[in-house]
């Protein structure tokens, strides 16, 4: 069996899918031409075509090569696209690997790396893990979260898609109890029912299919075992006016987002000392002056470094591809994933849950 290539699927919307006509698709698959290696893609074309058990009845021009590579990508035509796909954004993937490598999180100040941890973990039932947990962190990014969770169990298996990994590595070298897997959330290496543990922070928003992602990860845990979820908000505890800002912020990210990946760190960081600085510092005077900046833009970076600023800043407005949920929503999604005690943090960052994967 010849691995599945992971071609993006068409961009979300809400829980479903936009549909492509039959040239978008050919289009697209013919923007990742030049990124894989031909040959793999006409095998994995004959292995998925339509009715076909394998690649032996495959009737596809070969060699593969710029002069008949139109007729290929037309025979492939009929292929069933989001059959063949994995539930991933590649563009998002590099993305963040970009980032990590430009924000190794070296950088952060220990007290604040603790504090961020903290207020993540919170919820995490740490006391209910069996003696030398074996657990996993699905899309570690530059490792920060394992570089201090690795410490409370016994081995914790990193996984993440992009290059990141190769900053993780840097980061969690001197840790003896750590695996790193440069994987997908569609093939997370760990076999399934055997990990005490699991956690995705900041991750599953930008998959294409949540749900399915946070189901794959469920998937890996032992029964009864605690699986800790961050998921962007969609600002169900704010009120309309505050909406109304991200709405606004939410078309400049569109703007960003779409740019190379050398603009959009410009952009990001011009963004992060002309919005975050100085709205987040302001916050922090209006707190000590005694006003209530609960609903206080930004108001959560008020005593973060200008270091975290920068990096949210990129995350925020570099990420081609995010998603938002209500509290509701997320406890469906992972009751719908198999977890059942289902316990949602009340305070920032919203949402953080956690549940146990049903007996």
């Amino acid at each position: 069996m010849y691995k599945r290539l992971a071609i993006p699927r068409p961009r979300p919307s809400s829980f479903g899918y936009n549909q492509r006509t039959t040239a978008d698709t050919i289009k697209h698959i013919l923007d990742w031409k030049n990124k894989h290696n031909r040959h793999e893609m006409y095998k994995t074309c004959c292995q998925y075509r339509i009715g076909l058990p394998n690649s032996a009845t495959c009737k596809l021009p070969a060699p593969l090569d710029d002069v008949n590579a139109e007729q290929w990508y037309c025979e492939c035509r009929e292929l069933d696209i989001l059959s063949i796909t994995e539930n991933i954004d590649i563009e998002t993937v590099e993305g963040f690997g970009d980032e990590w490598t430009r924000f190794d999180q070296s950088a952060v100040p220990e007290a604040e790396r603790q504090d961020l941890f903290d207020s993540y973990f919170r919820i995490f039932p740490w006391d209910s893990l069996p003696q030398n947990a074996v657990g996993f962190d699905a899309g570690c990014g530059s490792g920060r979260w394992a570089l201090l969770a690795a410490p409370r169990v016994g081995h914790l298996h990193c996984v993440d898609p992009s290059s990141a990994i190769e900053v993780a590595a840097r980061n969690l070298q001197n840790l003896a109890n750590v695996t790193l897997h440069r994987a997908s959330i569609d093939d997370l290496p760990m076999p399934d029912e055997s990990m005490d543990f699991g956690y995705s922070l900041g991750v599953l928003h930008h998959i294409p299919d949540t749900q399915a992602a946070m189901a794959l990860c469920v998937r890996k845990l032992r029964p009864g075992a605690p699986f800790l979820v961050y998921l962007y908000y969609r600002f169900d505890n704010r009120p309309v006016w505050f909406r109304l800002v991200w709405k606004a912020s939410e078309m400049l990210r569109g703007v960003i987002a779409v740019q190379p990946h050398g603009v959009r760190y410009v952009l990001s960081q011009i963004a992060a000392a002309t919005i975050y600085w100085p709205i987040a510092r302001f916050a922090k005077l209006a707190e000590n002056l005694g006003f209530n900046i609960y609903n206080w833009p930004l108001s959560s970076y008020r005593y973060r470094s200008f270091y975290m600023m920068r990096t949210d800043a990129l995350d925020r407005f570099g990420t081609r591809l995010e998603q938002r949920f209500t509290r509701t929503e997320i406890e469906e999604m992972m009751r719908a994933s198999g977890l059942a005690n289902i316990r949602i943090a009340d305070g920032f960052p919203f949402w953080c849950a956690v549940g146990e994967k049903v007996t």
